[in-house]
């Protein structure tokens, strides 16, 4: 077993984690349930005899990736979100917990037609069609390659009949109206991006930033809202945790109403939404 001489499971487990004790223990944790081939609230309840050289193999090798920087998520090539697991890529933003509070606030409403806009791998729009089995939806991005991802993760989940995912910079080639338009779009100040975690290198930059002051676009979202969103339609948007103000503002400026922001876990600001009005 790779020089991992113990007889018992729980030492040997902690022999083997111990190969990387320079990685927080819970990547390690999933690293190590990958390499061996089970879930890792699983991990505890494998024998010695799992531990071979060739899962300790496994993963040392993708320990190795991870020192150097890059996600789990991209490492095993999946991220749990919401109910789902969903496919991860380098051509995909990461989809992160705290997305989960769109997601909720989504389902508070009634809808039957949702816009998703800069879809990415597609969790939002899956997570909400999955959600509702009578709802239908479009998940606009300006990769084709995400679109690619968006798609295989909408056929493992079951929503692909649901759903058209097609190419387009933001509303530009959007015709319809929908009762619901969500959208995580890149929020990042430019001046931010050289502050932030390594790892967040290996995702699309597009997905991160707006190359200006984080808001460019939220203004195209909130302004094109109107011509898109049903009378008593919703526009729901995930913020950065000092956003809040601002993208109320533009909202309330576009028209709508009702305009709230509502927090994470944590108590920051993550998600801001408005009401189309329901009479002219």
């Amino acid at each position: 077993m790779s020089g991992i001489d113990a007889a018992d499971p729980g030492q040997a487990l902690a022999r083997i984690l111990g190969l990387a004790d320079d990685l927080d223990i819970r990547d390690r944790k999933r690293l190590l349930a990958a390499a061996a081939g089970v879930e890792p609230g699983r991990l505890a309840l494998l024998g010695v005899a799992d531990f071979t050289d060739a899962v300790v193999a496994r993963f040392l090798a993708q320990a190795d990736r991870r020192r150097r920087g890059e996600p789990v998520s991209h490492i095993l090539g999946w991220r749990d979100f919401w109910k789902h697991r969903f496919e991860v890529t380098p051509e995909v933003l990461d989809p992160r917990p705290e997305t989960e509070i769109l997601v909720a606030a989504a389902l508070e409403r009634p809808w039957r037609r949702v816009l998703d806009l800069g879809t990415g791998s597609g969790a939002i729009l899956v997570s909400l069609l999955a959600e509702r089995p009578e709802t239908r939806g479009v998940g606009i991005d300006i990769s084709s390659a995400a679109l690619l991802v968006a798609g295989r993760n909408a056929a493992a989940i079951g929503v692909a009949g649901r759903l058209v995912l097609t190419p387009s910079d933001w509303y530009a080639d959007m015709g319809s109206r929908y009762d619901l338009i969500v959208s995580n779009p890149p929020y990042i100040a430019a001046s931010e991006m050289p502050g932030l975690a390594p790892e967040l290198a290996h995702e699309p930059r597009g997905a991160l930033t707006d190359e200006g002051d984080g808001l460019s676009a939220y203004r195209v979202i909130c302004a094109g809202a109107p011509g898109h969103l049903e009378p008593g339609g919703w526009l729901m948007v995930e913020i950065g945790p000092r956003q809040g103000a601002a993208v109320a503002g533009l909202m309330r400026a576009a028209g709508l109403e009702n305009v709230s922001v509502r927090a994470d876990l944590d108590g920051r600001d993550r998600v801001v939404m408005g009401e189309m009005p329901r009479q002219p």
